[in-house]
Formats: structure tokens, C-alpha cells, sequence
């Protein structure tokens, strides 16, 4: 009606792709409506594939704010963590058409590096920090080069939530026991009061000893032996566990 021709009609999946694209901007849904309307053909309803080539949007029910904006990334951290990086090529390339933010792209990256990835390869939170900063170095549309570079390298880098687990039971274990107070061992005896108080007091310097290794406990006396950390048998962490068994070997030796 506000084109002021009776004759026009778009299909309910037309107006629907209008509607997202606004995100809430009135004045453009109307210059959205009146483009797709001049690219219809006369006295036929206006449908989404009219919309798509008014619009030059293909992505046309990517909301960047809405489910369609979680479902796609949902997709895109599945992929990656299922290690298929055609698939996530092809959910990253949904979302840089469908107007996302490159920066949004790129946060969740540094996460996914962090949660699905960790210490399996040590080099997969560089990637992604170096593609989040080059996104806000570049912006679109080449930063999309540095995103796909950072995408295939996280979905074919090894996988352990090890680093993910170990924070949350860390977690879980202060919120459950409180502030235990820290050892009088590991404090740091910064004035004559606190030398006094035994600040310090019986430290062992690791490196006054063979293999920089001593048998000294770090953590509070009712939390020793407890293992937060439970490296996987994959990639650069497989390394890590051997490491730290043979350090276990050698305390006790000590």
C-alpha cells in the first residue's frame, strides 16, 4: 500500500527476508520493499529469489541478532570441532555474506581456540588472537582471508577440552572449599613482619635442584594430591603428559 499500487504482492517469505534485513530500521525496510518491488515481474507476487537479486544478498535470513545469527555460528564451532574444515568454510563464508561482524567472528574463534583446541596445539590461540587482530587492523572485505586462514587451522589442529575442564573443576573446587589460606611456604616475606611471621619459610628454589624438580607441595595441606589437569594423548599435549608423569617420577625420587 505505501507504493500506492494496489496491483503489488510479496509472498510472506519475501516480506519475512525484508523484515531481518531492517533489524528494526523502518526506513529501510520500505527502500528494501520498493527496490524488490522494481525487480518483480508485473503482476506477479514478489518472492525471495527476487529479493536475493534486488538486495544482492543470498544470506537473506541470516539475522545477525537473532536465531539465525546463533544457529549459523553454532554450526561453525561444530564444524570446527568435529575437525571438517569444508564445513566451516562454508558456515564462515554464511556468515560474512549475511552481514556479520567480522570482529564477533573472530572473538568466538579466540574462545574456540582456548575451549575445543588448548595445549593440544600450542599455536592455535596465536592463530586466532593474529586474525582478530588483523580483522581490526584490515576489515572487510580481506579480512575474510585472514578468518578462513584461522578457520581451516582450528579445525584441523588436534582437540582437547583438557584446559576447558581443568578451569571449571579449579573453579568448582574454590567455590566449594573457600579461600583456603595460602601456605606460609609460598608467601613472599616482603617485610621484616612477615619474615617474622615465617613468610617463606622452608621454600625450596626448584632451581637449586637436579631437573629443576623438587618435591614441595604448592597447593593448601587439605587440597594436596588433587588434579585439576588431566592432559589428553593428543597432539602437542601428549607431549605435556609424559612431562608430567616423569616430573611426578622424579619427586618422588627427591
Amino acid at each position: 500500500r505505501g507504493l500506492g499500487l494496489p496491483a503489488v504482492t510479496f509472498t510472506e517469505d519475501a516480506l519475512k527476508a525484508i523484515a531481518v534485513m531492517a533489524a528494526g530500521d523502518c526506513r529501510r525496510a520500505l527502500d528494501d520493499l520498493e527496490r524488490s518491488w522494481t525487480f518483480g515481474a508485473q503482476d506477479l507476487p514478489v518472492t525471495v529469489e527476487v529479493v536475493q537479486q534486488a538486495l544482492q544478498r543470498t544470506d537473506i535470513f541470516h539475522d545477525r541478532d537473532g536465531e539465525g545469527h546463533y544457529n549459523v555460528l553454532s554450526a561453525l564451532i561444530k564444524s570446527m570441532r568435529a575437525s571438517d574444515p569444508d564445513a566451516a568454510l562454508y558456515w564462515l563464508a554464511r556468515m560474512i555474506v549475511g552481514g556479520e561482524d567480522p570482529t564477533a567472528i573472530a572473538r568466538r574463534l579466540v574462545i574456540f581456540a582456548s575451549e575445543d583446541i588448548g595445549n593440544a596445539d600450542t599455536r592455535a590461540l596465536a592463530v586466532a588472537t593474529d586474525a582478530a587482530q588483523a580483522v581490526a587492523l584490515v576489515g572487510l572485505p580481506e579480512c575474510r582471508l585472514s578468518l578462513a586462514q584461522a578457520v581451516t587451522w582450528l579445525a584441523t589442529s588436534p582437540k582437547s577440552n583438557a584446559a576447558y575442564l581443568a578451569i571449571n573443576a579449579a573453579m568448582a573446587e574454590v567455590r566449594q572449599s573457600g579461600g583456603i589460606p595460602v601456605p606460609l611456604h609460598l608467601r613472599s616475606p616482603s617485610s621484616r613482619e612477615m619474615r617474622e611471621a615465617g613468610y617463606g619459610d622452608g621454600y625450596l628454589y626448584p632451581h637449586d635442584y637436579p631437573n629443576a624438580v623438587v618435591d614441595q607441595p604448592c597447593l593448601p595441606e587439605s587440597l594436596i594430591g588433587a588434579r585439576y589437569y588431566e592432559p589428553s594423548n593428543r597432539g602437542d599435549e601428549k607431549t605435556i603428559l609424559a612431562r608430567m608423569a616423569w616430573w611426578r617420577e622424579k619427586r618422588k625420587e627427591s
